[in-house]
């Protein structure tokens, strides 16, 4: 992970299979960041038929080098967690939380330049495909990712309908 590479499926897949096994996802559930690649798909196809659950996949669309902007300068607090960006959400006083002043914010070791582009092309590499793939299955929605969290949200609740109900 700290070269910017992928877990590898055969331990990504058990993991979810674990995971989803357990009582508070029988009616479903929503997965982040898996599959990444169409051999994960496959598994993950197989194991939501077993677990009787449909898959609908979600593309929040961001220009790449706008992740990389958001990523890098990712910052968050040692006490409280609360998350900052340089760019976008900065704090009130460089480098620290306006929560907790006695506390200098933090970046993850793996939220340097070299590190974040080396994952974006792995991502361009191995996970580009996957969008196709469930383009041509026709299970990909799109939402735009450029724009508020709220936003984006909401229009992940109106593609998934049956989670707004829960």
């Amino acid at each position: 992970m700290t070269r910017g590479q992928l877990v590898p499926d055969e331990l990504t897949t058990q993991l979810v299979k674990e995971r989803t096994a357990r009582d508070d996802c029988k009616n479903g559930y929503i997965l982040d960041g898996f599959p990444r690649t169409p051999a994960q798909a496959q598994s993950l196809e197989k194991l939501a038929a077993e677990q009787g659950n449909d898959i609908v996949a979600v593309l929040i669309d961001v220009p790449l080098e706008l992740l990389e902007r958001r990523t890098t300068g990712r910052r968050n607090c040692p006490v409280c967690n609360e998350i900052y960006n340089i760019y976008y959400k900065p704090p009130l006083n460089d480098n620290v939380c306006d929560l907790h002043p006695e506390a200098q914010l933090i970046q993850r070791a793996d939220d340097n330049p070299e590190t974040v582009r080396a994952r974006l092309a792995t991502y361009a590499e191995q996970t580009r495909p996957l969008v196709e793939y469930y383009r041509a299955a026709g299970l990909l929605h799109t939402v735009d990712g450029t724009r508020e969290p709220e936003a984006i949200y909401q229009d992940i609740v109106r593609v998934l309908p049956q989670m707004n109900t829960n």
